[in-house]
């Protein structure tokens, strides 16, 4: 089995995606137990998007937040550095023509300068070797005036949720994925990703270094994830 560790080698992290593609949405919702819907939701409602408008949507996987971005109208392209996961995804979506997947290193896209209305990004920032070089490249492909959103694994605010949070991840979420994944190793690096991952605070700073404005977050779940949002300046 293929399973990444925290040097995060694109090829490695590439390889472990492509072995979980076939079952990874139902392991979301089991692992989540049901809270990626919300998560789903809360981010769709952030990044608002409009008919007409162009969104890239990366670490996209099978597609399903680029189907939630699509359903009023916005032409989606849901971007992945897995093969297997775009494999997936184009087979899952293969009528819709508002969603073109596209195979992409974020720290590197195939995209034109200002071309996108909205960049987002789910639970794959942490999976990015150099996460500041993605949001760089995310700043570049978005329009002046344009939206980043990300939602991702962020630091419980409360001790008492982020002790059973921890209890969790030790104990509870290597058994369910030794029971239900194709790939337990797998979700051993997502917790180890997980508990390496900078707060919402840093993630922040992140965003205003790479030379967005308005940044601004907010915590769902009690701070087990955390929606960032900011604005390329117009």
């Amino acid at each position: 089995m293929n399973r990444a560790d925290l040097s995060k080698q694109p090829e490695q992290v590439s390889a472990m995606f492509d072995d979980v593609s076939t079952k990874y949405d139902r392991m979301n919702a089991v692992l989540s137990v049901g809270n990626d819907a919300l998560w789903r939701i809360a981010t769709t409602r952030a990044v608002g998007p409009a008919a007409g408008e162009r969104i890239l949507d990366l670490a996209a996987g099978t597609g399903t937040s680029s189907a939630a971005l699509a359903r009023n109208g916005a032409q989606v392209v849901a971007a992945d550095f897995s093969p297997g996961m775009i494999a997936v995804g184009r087979e899952k979506y293969a009528d819709r023509s508002d969603i073109q997947f596209v195979e992409a290193d974020a720290t590197a896209l195939p995209f034109a300068d200002e071309e996108f209305d909205a960049t987002t990004i789910s639970f794959g920032l942490r999976n990015v070797v150099r996460p500041k070089d993605a949001l760089a490249e995310m700043l570049r492909v978005t329009k002046p005036g344009g939206r980043i959103v990300i939602c991702e694994f962020s630091t419980p605010t409360l001790a008492p949720m982020r002790a059973a949070y921890n209890l969790y991840l030790e104990r509870v979420m290597p058994l369910v994925a030794g029971v239900a994944s194709s790939n337990a190793e797998a979700y051993t690096y997502l917790n180890d990703s997980i508990r390496a991952w900078p707060s919402q605070p840093e993630l922040a700073a992140w965003l205003r270094e790479a030379g967005y404005e308005h940044v601004a977050y907010r915590n769902l779940t009690g701070g087990i994830v955390a929606l960032h949002r900011g604005l390329k300046p117009a």
